[in-house]
């Protein structure tokens, strides 16, 4: 499969002809090799420079790691979003959040002293 660097940026349009092709929506599963079965899949909805997550559901015993966090981070990068929105279930109770997307290529800010 072709993997794309974390710099790279993906379209959000395509025109063929007289047509423009928007984006609007993605499908996002955890494998491998595609056709394989899969341990985990989510949809992302897009609109504009936001994003919902809708339905992220990962096998039994098998649960979403800080690694497939930094991926959909970079994928949400690469696709020029500011901040993504998602429900979850903390406490048997269900919380909506919203994370800003870090800016790609984004560095510590460089510490100054200061004379007191």
């Amino acid at each position: 499969m072709n993997n794309q660097s974390s710099n790279d940026t993906l379209s959000r349009y395509v025109q063929i002809d007289k047509w423009i092709f928007e984006v609007k929506s993605v499908r996002a599963i955890r494998v491998d090799d595609f056709g394989k079965p899969y341990s985990a899949i989510a949809n992302f909805s897009l609109n504009g420079d936001s994003a919902y997550i809708d339905g992220l559901l990962t096998r039994e015993d098998d649960d979403f790691t800080r690694e497939d966090y930094q991926t959909f981070v970079k994928m949400t990068q690469q696709l020029g979003l500011k901040n993504v929105s998602f429900d979850r279930f903390k406490q048997q109770r269900k919380v909506s959040d919203t994370v800003k997307v870090p800016a790609m290529n984004c560095t510590k800010p460089e510490l100054k002293l200061v004379k007191a």
